[in-house]
């Protein structure tokens, strides 16, 4: 009894703090769980026990840290400059092929993992066009949440590591079964896209685009040379290197899905490549690894915080504790189901707690108590990756107020248009999971 107080107590704890802004998540990740293990007598192991915990996550810190200096560098040398260019050029003045190159768009900028990044590039490259034919811009800022929110679930994205890091699983075991599921989600964002494009097309028609308006910028113009790139500085750009770029880059993915070697190794031998063919000069590498301190930093540093979280957590034996008690308030007939409610839960759990906060605290919870009917934590990481569209609608997210206030939206009115597509997104995520078994419905 008195460990699952104090395991539910540090969690409820943890979650309040961070959700009032009391203390930033990587200082409550070490201050909270320290004080709990000490009010619990654990302080003479408790050395011990946060050393373990990070040991655990290392491999996950390493690759988030690699992986975000890889994007971070094929960015810098205009890998997908190319891309924006061309979507821009091909969808001229029809909605329907606007909306969706919007999608597209934001679905290929958000391989780096960085919501802020996307929604920067989406915008920027896409909005001119909106303001130029009248058409909605809650169009465009619900394609790109929706797109960033799937594909945020690669291990590099964030809630991935969460879940695997919080349950102590490979990273690479949860993502690389989801790819076939990611995929049809993503599919159902393109149709939306090309739903929502037609609404439009209907109320605005085809418009040809000439001239330059008041609300036109040149600077953006489909038919010049002179169109949106990815980076303000020229000289980082890296042209006659781009095939190499995207060989290095597919090879990189293909690699990471036949699981040649581990993750972290991969994008380590991935950012030493890029860095040395794009960039030779050593004072440049320097300026490259430093433009993305800030970013990795950020990242890193709450990933192995959460070591020392889950680490106290598990070794003191409060989520033991905590799950039998839950055990004992759910009727037995719904344990066989933990991995769908899981799933679903995601939604409303992740919009209204950040993900530090369900992941670290809620999670392990749930997967404890479903290990009795047989649900491994694989599996449970997976399910609690469901609501993730969802979760970027939640008003806890600050690179959404950048994506609704790039765009000229009102945050509210961004909310109530989205939520609806958000959920059936995540709805096709799980049934997607489940048809690929990723997870069982019944165990």
């Amino acid at each position: 009894m008195v460990l699952t107080l104090l395991g539910f107590g540090m969690v409820l704890t943890f979650m309040y703090l961070i959700m009032s802004k009391r203390l930033a998540p990587l200082v409550a990740l070490i201050v909270i769980p320290i004080t709990f293990a000490l009010l619990g007598g654990f302080g003479a192991g408790i050395g011990e026990m946060m050393i373990e915990g990070i040991k655990k996550i290392a491999p996950t810190g390493v690759m988030l840290m690699f992986a975000i200096l890889y994007f971070g560098v094929m960015i810098d040398a205009g890998l997908f400059d190319p891309i924006v260019k061309r979507i821009l050029k091909l969808v001229k003045g029809d909605p329907v092929k606007i909306v969706v190159g919007t999608a597209v768009l934001a679905i290929l900028i958000s391989l780096d993992g960085d919501g802020s990044t996307t929604y920067m590039i989406t915008v920027s490259a896409m909005l001119p066009l909106y303001q130029r034919l009248r058409m909605n811009p809650i169009n465009l800022t619900c394609v790109a949440i929706l797109a960033s929110g799937v594909m945020n679930l690669t291990p590099w994205g964030g809630p991935t590591a969460r879940a695997a890091t919080a349950l102590h699983v490979d990273p690479s075991e949860v993502f690389v079964p989801l790819v076939p599921a990611m995929g049809m989600a993503l599919a159902s964002i393109i149709l939306l896209a090309w739903y929502l494009g037609l609404r439009e097309r209907k109320r605005l028609g085809i418009v040809t685009l000439h001239g330059h308006s008041v609300d036109w910028h040149p600077e953006h113009d489909t038919g010049s040379d002179n169109l949106p790139t990815l980076a303000d500085s020229e000289d980082t750009k890296r042209p006659k290197l781009l095939w190499v770029n995207a060989a290095l880059t597919i090879a990189l993915m293909v690699t990471l899905i036949l699981g040649l070697l581990p993750l972290p190794v991969l994008f380590m031998i991935g950012f030493a490549l890029a860095l040395v063919i794009n960039y030779p000069d050593l004072a440049e590498q320097r300026r490259r690894i430093v433009n993305h301190a800030g970013n990795v930093l950020s990242v890193v540093s709450l990933i192995f915080a959460a070591g020392i979280f889950t680490g106290i957590l598990s070794n003191t034996g409060m989520v033991e504790a905590m799950s039998r008690s839950f055990l004992a308030i759910i009727p037995d007939a719904w344990g066989p189901y933990l991995a769908v409610i899981t799933a679903i839960a995601s939604m409303p759990f992740t919009f209204f707690m950040s993900n530090d906060a369900f992941y670290f605290g809620v999670l392990p919870i749930l997967s404890e108590a479903a290990s009795h009917y047989g649900i491994t934590p694989v599996e449970m990481a997976r399910a609690s990756l469901a609501g993730q569209p969802v979760h970027l609608l939640s008003p806890l997210v600050p690179s959404t107020y950048l994506l609704v206030g790039m765009a000229n939206v009102d945050f509210a009115d961004h909310q109530r248009f989205t939520l609806k597509w958000a959920v059936m997104v995540s709805m096709v995520l799980l049934a997607a999971s489940l048809l690929f078994a990723l997870y069982p419905y019944a165990a």
